[in-house]
């Protein structure tokens, strides 16, 4: 008998649903969906993927059982789990563990059942898996061909295992490729973002000071949607050249704890801890909203906030009320979590299209490539980039250019100058 551990097996016919709903935002992964199902270059290779377990991930997941994997998945955040997909990825015949809300220890109990599926693959979010792989059960390694990896936290976990001499496997850094992150880190999460934000709190952010913490793709993303809807936008940085291309877009860049006197709402995406600390809630007005949108809950200061704080509450779901000894009230939202999947749904399914199609042909690769590629990061190949790319076009009815053969031997030339 299959085991799992989801909530409710009675939301898997409203899971199916919602599932086929965002399959038809997802025509790229569709297209190797179709040919998986013909082709079969996943047969009998065993797969655990720790991710958030959505509608998207269902599709993906949908394309890999397709390619005649024998899959398993597992949550990538205690917040980020859709239940009703999760019921209904088991009803497919997929293994899930995973249930929203869940505590740190189902969590990993979690990550762990889903390794003794054995895997020869890993699709990671976070490299929470791969990460206990190394440190708990470091015995399935022998039998693991790869990995992918889905997002910049996790990447730069793991270039910080490969550099010290810890990574045992290759892992390709799918969040590095161009149709990945130029997209789903910049349209995904500046929308997703701001839609956890706006069904936690309802707030209008016409008018209000939004501090983002962060500008790469994703604090660019964020920074952006958020001036769509006619907030001012205060962006803060440790990298000098994206605070010069942040000053360059119009927006205002000073030090956080400037900042945060004045802002109204407060979103971190750095990847790093302690961005917004003890000294910031010290000084930031009555009613400033925090949150999070990077991967782990460590970019705000929660545990200074709790102990600090003379008393909590929560207000509304995913809010909770922190009030400070002066009487001044900070709200923190989903816990502190990615508050695009804590309080919302994620990315639109649009973007997840090419970052899912992205993992797809790299775990195919994987495959077709065993044994040849040695234990390290590496980008995905330029080949696999720009075919998503152009399938992703060719689903939006979008014709390009093609080079002459005059225009390649031109480009392929040094001879020819003023």
């Amino acid at each position: 008998m299959m085991k799992y551990d989801v909530k409710d097996m009675a939301l898997a016919a409203k899971g199916k649903l919602r599932i086929e709903w965002a399959g038809r935002e997802m025509p790229v992964l569709k297209l190797i969906q179709e040919r998986f199902s013909k082709e079969k270059p996943l047969k009998n290779v065993r797969i655990a993927a720790c991710l958030h377990v959505t509608t998207e991930t269902g599709n993906l997941a949908l394309t890999l059982q397709s390619g005649g994997a024998d899959l398993v998945v597992c949550a990538s955040n205690p917040l980020s789990t859709q239940d009703d997909a999760a019921a209904a990825l088991v009803e497919f015949g997929i293994p899930v563990f995973a249930i929203k809300g869940e505590d740190n220890k189902t969590y990993y109990d979690h990550i762990i059942a889903s390794l003794e599926h054995k895997p020869n693959l890993t699709v990671d979010d976070g490299a929470d898996l791969v990460s206990t792989i190394h440190q708990q059960k470091t015995g399935l390694i022998q039998d693991i061909i790869g990995g992918t990896e889905e997002t910049t936290t996790g990447v730069i976990r793991l270039r910080n295992m490969a550099k010290s001499g810890n990574l045992k496997y290759p892992i390709i850094a799918v969040n590095d490729a161009k149709t990945k992150h130029f997209f789903d880190n910049r349209y995904g999460t500046g929308q997703s973002t701001l839609d956890g934000i706006i069904r936690a709190t309802n707030v209008l952010f016409a008018g209000k000071t939004v501090v983002v913490c962060g500008y790469g793709w994703c604090g660019r993303g964020v920074a952006n949607r958020a001036q769509g809807l006619g907030a001012k936008i205060i962006v803060t940085e440790v990298a000098p050249i994206s605070a010069l291309e942040a000053a360059m877009d119009g927006y205002q860049v000073m030090p956080f704890h400037e900042a945060a006197k004045i802002g109204d709402i407060y979103i971190t995406v750095t990847g790093n801890e302690h961005v917004i600390d003890s000294d910031d809630f010290e000084v930031m007005k009555d009613g400033a909203i925090l949150s999070n949108s990077g991967h782990f809950n460590v970019e705000i200061n929660i545990p200074a906030l709790e102990k600090m704080a003379k008393s909590k509450r929560e207000v509304r779901p995913f809010v909770d009320e922190y009030t400070m000894p002066d009487g001044r009230r900070l709200f923190l939202l989903g816990e502190g979590r990615l508050i695009n999947l804590a309080a919302a749904e994620g990315h639109p399914a649009s973007v997840m299209d090419m970052s899912f199609a992205n993992q797809a042909l790299c775990l195919e690769h994987l495959v077709k490539n065993k044994g040849s590629i040695k234990p390290d990061i590496f980008p995905v190949p330029q080949s696999i980039d720009d075919e998503v790319g152009m399938l992703k076009l060719k689903a939006m009815n979008i014709s390009i250019d093609v080079l002459t053969e005059a225009q390649k031997k031109y480009l392929a030339s040094w001879e020819s100058g003023t």
